[in-house]
């Protein structure tokens, strides 16, 4: 096992940063691993050698070799249906890996040829099926077969632990919580700059405070409800006079969100900002008023968690990871009630005491996550999954 130094060779599935998935949770979670990975490696006497390639449009392209990080140039990953479907695994074990880290459940692993780990974020396309049949059971397939032939797996919270175990039937003892982090250099409790807090603002059409959401625009968010909360919200208590700003690039089956946005516009304005850079999304952040995250599901939820770290009141759905990963510091309520949540908005909003509790109890529970917590203790998974294999 190892090289000729004794350093395990681990082979790194960069199929999630391909550059459409910018904005998506799993290249978020695929790009810091490999930075801190490139950061760590020697310490913990890993070799990473991710896959690139000169003609695929992959983000991974841009990471420069390090010792003990050596990006592997393949062919395979130009052809997303082969990568998928076998091509990565045999990449791997062309390539003398020990072990074979695929950061999304996207990979069918081969059985025998190379030992797996997978990450599945959450069981989302089973619990909450949101496209056609047909990607639908794509998705599902690619899914069990992750869970079927990885020797392990790592999931973002013991909720997505407990739906993987049931809906694959896998022993607990298979799969490890390893919790995510977040972009500390942006997501802080630092003030924005001021000037660029006024471009931004002004270019956006923001002209009063503001309740914010960002996260792709798609329907496990339950957006729909959040508008129709904010109009009841509005609609009863005259005092309060917020726009309603959904921060985030629009995704898929958003057409409802769009149609109640647009309805009824006398009470309250909603507005899309389309794509953000995480500085321009952390300066949006930082100026709100409050942030809801109503979410029907999630495996982990990287926007609460940016919230809570920026000291922005949140509240959030009792639903899901949603009060674990938040550690139940927060305000929740019924994300299918628009009453509840209206009426969890209207307590917040009105209380200057319970925004500074919640901003002040974000703040303590979002510093126990981080990139290079969540990089260390997914390199000491993946050691542990390479005892035994062979040289």
């Amino acid at each position: 096992m190892g090289d000729r130094n004794g350093n395990v060779r681990i082979a790194f599935d960069t199929w999630s940063l391909a550059s459409r998935f910018r904005n998506h949770g799993t290249y978020v979670y695929a790009k810091h691993l490999l930075e801190n990975f490139r950061a760590i490696g020697q310490k913990h006497s890993v070799e990473i050698r991710p896959f690139t390639s000169p003609v695929a449009s992959n983000d991974a392209n841009s990471f420069a070799s390090a010792e003990h990080f050596v990006p592997t140039q393949t062919r395979l990953l130009q052809y997303d249906r082969v990568w998928r479907f076998g091509g990565a695994s045999a990449a791997a074990f062309i390539n003398r890996a020990d072990l074979f880290f695929c950061p999304a459940g996207t990979v069918l692993p081969l059985s025998g040829l190379i030992p797996v780990v997978t990450t599945i974020h959450d069981v989302t396309p089973v619990v909450m099926p949101l496209f056609s049949r047909r990607l639908s059971s794509l998705l599902r397939f690619q899914l069990r077969n992750a869970a079927k032939f990885s020797q392990a797996l790592i999931t973002d919270s013991l909720c997505s632990k407990r739906d993987i175990v049931d809906v694959y039937g896998v022993p607990e003892s298979k799969v490890s919580v390893v919790y995510l982090g977040y972009d500390e250099n942006n997501f802080n409790g630092s003030p924005p700059d001021p000037e660029a807090s006024v471009n931004l603002l002004t270019q956006l059409g923001i002209t009063k405070p503001y309740i914010l959401h960002h996260g792709v625009i798609q329907p496990r968010k339950n957006l729909k409800r959040l508008i129709e909360a904010y109009r009841l919200l509005l609609s009863r208590n005259r005092n309060l006079d917020f726009d309603l700003v959904l921060a985030g690039p629009l995704g898929w089956q958003y057409e409802d969100i769009l149609t109640a946005a647009n309805g009824n516009a006398l009470k309250g304005r909603v507005l899309f900002s389309g794509a953000l850079d995480d500085l321009q999304l952390a300066i949006l952040v930082k100026g709100a008023s409050l942030v809801v995250i109503p979410s029907l599901y999630e495996g982990f939820c990287l926007p609460m968690v940016e919230a809570m770290a920026c000291g922005t009141p949140t509240i959030a759905a009792d639903a899901s990871c949603l009060p674990e990963v938040s550690g139940g510091v927060l305000k929740y309520f019924d994300p299918r009630s628009i009453e509840d949540m209206a009426a969890c908005m209207e307590e917040v909003l009105e209380s200057d005491t319970l925004k500074s509790e919640l901003a002040q109890r974000g703040k303590h529970r979002a510093a126990k996550f981080g990139w290079q917590r969540c990089a260390e203790e997914t390199l000491q998974i993946l050691k542990a999954q390479c005892k035994g294999t062979p040289d």
